[in-house]
């Protein structure tokens, strides 16, 4: 039996890969994506059928904001039965954030949603646009069975595809541009396409696609440094409405033991602000109680991030705090693995 051909739908956020420059200033702009063939006429060789998507007006992944996460994920969830796949257009800087938070709104997904970007424009000489878009389509054009190989938000970037919602953007020059240092990548580009089969996401598909399009924004990110003050702390904790902070420690979870830190941190707890303790390593893991200067915070109640990224943190909080969990609850949900996410 022959294999039915993908239905790809690409859709351009806008990025660095969608732009162009102006003769005149030369200055980047986005051009019209109905052209996409003329730039990269290999698309035609591709086994598959694209239809492409721009947002009405593209914009700079350093705007990127919740209500664009909500509009890409209406987007796919508009034509989840239409398509076989998706691949998603996005400026590096912001792009594990939006994997992230895709990971999570898309709950049940059971199809690709890949993004990926280029450090070069699409139309620049020495571009790594053409190789990223190309293998990004042919990844998430992938199946066996006729069933989609991933089921999974990924990001492909320099000849690897990662888990989304595993990666943090390391180099603004190389093209290679994104790490998952804590996780395997899920397949690699070479003289031949490798896929990591056992390192896939296996969801729970069977009950449909649900999207959550609710994000809690009132939150904030916190990185210790030595000399940190009260009186700094005190003020974000302070802001009026906050709801959830996720605190940056040394190594493996580790902060200060003065006492008017720990007081203001079980301050905020008990009044239901709460407190993700993540690594600023790029690599490792949280063990709160390992050392004596994390012990305390396990009993003041902060919550382990294990070894999350800092962006899929935020993200994972945002999707979490509208759930409107009691505080075993929501501790439970974010210690526990969702979409991949944490070991």
């Amino acid at each position: 039996m022959t294999q039915k051909s993908s239905n790809i739908l690409l859709i351009y956020t806008g990025g660095t890969i969608g732009m162009i420059k102006d003769p005149d200033s030369g200055a980047l702009r986005a051009f019209d994506f109905n052209n996409l063939l003329l730039r990269i006429p290999e698309l035609k060789l591709l086994e598959c059928d694209i239809e492409t998507l721009s947002f009405e007006e593209p914009i700079d992944s350093s705007n990127m904001n919740p209500d664009c996460w909500v509009e890409i994920a209406e987007v796919i969830e508009l034509n989840y039965h239409k398509f076989d796949g998706f691949v998603i257009l996005h400026g590096s800087d912001t792009m594990s954030y939006s994997a992230s938070a895709l990971s999570f709104m898309l709950e049940n997904l059971g199809k690709p949603v890949i993004f990926t970007g280029s450090q070069l424009p699409i139309g620049d000489l020495r571009t790594d646009a053409k190789e990223n878009l190309i293998t990004s389509i042919q990844l998430a054009a992938l199946k066996k069975n006729d069933a989609p190989v991933i089921k999974e938000v990924g990001l492909y970037f320099e000849y690897k595809l990662y888990r989304g919602n595993r990666t943090t953007k390391i180099n603004a020059e190389h093209f290679e541009a994104f790490a998952s240092l804590n996780y395997p990548e899920l397949a690699e580009s070479g003289v031949h396409l490798k896929v990591n089969k056992k390192q896939l996401f296996k969801p729970v598909t069977h009950d449909g696609l649900i999207v959550h399009k609710t994000l809690e924004t009132n939150i904030a990110l916190v990185k210790l440094f030595p000399g940190i003050t009260a009186a700094v702390l005190t003020s974000i904790f302070n802001t009026k409405g906050l709801k959830g902070v996720i605190l940056e420690t040394y190594g493996s979870g580790n902060c200060s033991t003065e006492k008017w830190f720990l007081r203001l941190l079980k301050n905020a707890i008990e009044k239901d602000i709460a407190i993700i303790n993540v690594t600023q390593c790029s690599g490792g893991s949280v063990a709160m109680g390992q050392y004596e200067t994390s012990e305390k915070l396990t009993k003041i109640g902060l919550i382990s991030g294990k070894d999350i990224t800092t962006e899929a943190a935020l993200c994972k909080l945002m999707y979490l705090l509208p759930k409107q969990l009691d505080k075993v609850a929501f501790k439970t949900a974010f210690q526990n693995d969702l979409r991949g996410e944490m070991s």
